[in-house]
């Protein structure tokens, strides 16, 4: 099983950028599809429940802003399960709310009853308006004591955060990271593979790609790759079979979402 944690599509109700996203996703099993930032995200939720609705292999996260949405059990529930979304994204830098905001901790309550994992995307690329210091992974701390059973996802390693996530990763059993990278970019790659394997975390890594600022195929091929990116530079290397894991995680079943 290969899921990927991390695609987006911009216009889920155009019949091109669907078709690219679908292409995208033919030989992954599953896909997540985190509705993206926007000032008012209602809209956008239904747009994405409707075309995850249609494909038994995509999955939907409902963008909310804890600040300005509602945020009690029935609207959450009306918002996610209602409308067949399995999980819920804060982009808290964009929204520029500190992620222990109370409004926030109560949206977490809510979110750990109904067994709701809570992606955070607070990693790059990030609009000049946003606040950079609620994007740090440690503040997370705090919700991830606080919310023992709330399963959370840290965006793209917390970029440029990479040691906090580490960190977070080490001290949370139920706090995750999704392991998206840019294949272009070599020497990043390698150094947060590297530095997850020497802080002994690569089971709490997630594939994810992305999606569309990079393809899952090419993440895959790049990782599995990933002891020939700087052969002969004769650095350290990392299993191949610790990737290969990383690569085949079972991320529905540790977040606690249900195949379709």
């Amino acid at each position: 099983m290969i899921v990927d944690c991390h695609t987006h599509i911009n216009c889920p109700t155009d019949s091109v950028a669907t078709a690219e996203h679908l292409d995208a996703c033919e030989k992954i099993n599953n896909s997540f599809v985190l509705t993206a930032w926007r000032s008012s995200s209602t809209e956008d939720n239904k747009k994405i429940s409707q075309y995850v609705r249609e494909q038994s292999k995509l999955v939907g996260f409902a963008a909310f802003n804890p600040v300005e949405d509602k945020i009690g059990l029935k609207h959450i529930t009306s918002a996610t399960k209602g409308l067949g979304l399995d999980g819920a994204v804060l982009y808290c830098s964009e929204d520029k709310f500190h992620p222990t905001h109370s409004r926030a901790m109560r949206f977490y309550a809510s979110a750990e009853e109904l067994s709701l994992p809570v992606f955070f995307h607070n990693g790059p690329p990030l609009s000049s308006g946003a606040v950079l210091d609620y994007a740090q992974p440690y503040l997370l701390d705090e919700v991830a004591r606080k919310f023992p059973l709330l399963k959370i996802v840290i965006g793209s390693m917390g970029r440029p955060f990479v040691s906090q996530t580490l960190c977070m990763l080490g001290k949370h059993d139920n706090v995750y990271a999704d392991l998206t990278i840019d294949p272009d970019r070599v020497w990043e790659v390698y150094n947060i593979v590297l530095s997850a394997n020497e802080a002994g975390v690569m089971d709490k890594l997630l594939f994810g790609s992305g999606y569309p600022f990079a393809e899952p195929g090419n993440c895959i091929e790049t990782l599995l790759g990933f002891n020939k990116l700087l052969a002969e530079a004769n650095l350290p290397t990392v299993p191949r079979e610790k990737i290969r894991q990383l690569i085949e995680r079972d991320t529905l079943s540790l977040l606690g979402i249900n195949s379709k």
